[in-house]
């Protein structure tokens, strides 16, 4: 199989835990992208969070894309424009707001410039410090979100969040796509909104097929494009339950598993043909 698209989800998968790319993982990517594959980057974050990662890999330059908010939006890195966006309504967040008071954990969204919390935690802390946007302590949470938002994560260490998963999966279910990225971080997006979703919607005015994607992930909100690319990809530091999914385990992101698959499944297939 000649693939012509490599999606690559950013924390625990390109980064390396000091946020950095690798140079063989930056070299094989740009090597890629040179020969005409495209590098699409799929995150949690929000757009602000992937800008830099983008402009290290020169997808402007390269006509790609990236997938913000867990596929909530797509953005053309060349004309920086929002080709598709979805987003759960104010009223939506309210409940969620107060959902997140009966389960008794932390609850977020984000402003423009902005991480909005009305208490501040340590997992705020941590989702600042990963896309680079300051968390704004607001005294009222409802009052704060007066209109339309990508998403809302709600914020508990990782046991007792597993129980609040499970919990409004079923509670939400036919209503909102809900979600962990991280062990501490539940995710809530408009019903439907997934990575796989959004790479779907990518990748057919493009006329690449899903048999000619590579998918490389490594946590529950990676799964959907995983499962959804002709190669689904876990990182050699992913769950368990995420490796058995995937078509290909590679190594972690501390070992250069993303250019171990570029490498073996892009650029040497190239050197032979």
């Amino acid at each position: 199989m000649s693939y012509k698209m490599i999606v690559l989800d950013l924390d625990d998968t390109l980064l390396r835990d000091d946020q950095t790319i690798s140079d063989r993982t930056k070299k094989a990517l740009m090597d890629a992208q040179e020969s005409g594959v495209k590098v699409v980057l799929a995150s949690g974050r929000p757009t602000y969070g992937m800008r830099w990662v983008a402009n290290e890999l020169k997808l402007d330059q390269y006509g790609s894309y990236i997938l913000s908010f867990n596929g909530s939006k797509i953005i053309n890195c060349r004309t920086n424009d929002e080709t598709y966006s979805r987003t759960i309504s104010a009223e939506t967040v309210h409940r969620l707001y107060d959902i997140s008071k009966r389960e008794g954990v932390g609850i977020l969204t984000y402003s423009e410039d902005s991480i909005l919390v009305e208490e501040p935690n340590e997992f705020a802390d941590i989702e600042s410090r990963l896309t680079g946007l300051p968390v704004k302590v607001v005294p009222s949470f409802k009052d704060a979100v007066e209109g339309p938002v990508v998403k809302a994560l709600m914020l508990k260490e990782a046991e007792r969040l597993v129980e609040v998963e499970k919990k409004l999966q079923a509670e939400l279910d036919g209503e909102l796509s809900v979600m962990r990225s991280k062990p501490f971080f539940l995710e809530f997006t408009q019903l439907g909104v997934t990575k796989g979703a959004s790479l779907d919607t990518l990748i057919k005015p493009l006329g690449i097929k899903r048999e000619e994607v590579i998918a490389i992930g490594d946590s529950y909100n990676d799964l959907t494009m995983i499962e959804f690319a002709g190669l689904g990809v876990a990182m050699g530091n992913a769950p368990e339950d995420i490796k058995e999914k995937a078509d290909h385990v590679t190594a972690s992101n501390m070992e250069e598993g993303v250019a171990e698959v570029v490498e073996e499944f892009v650029l040497n297939r190239l050197t032979r043909v």
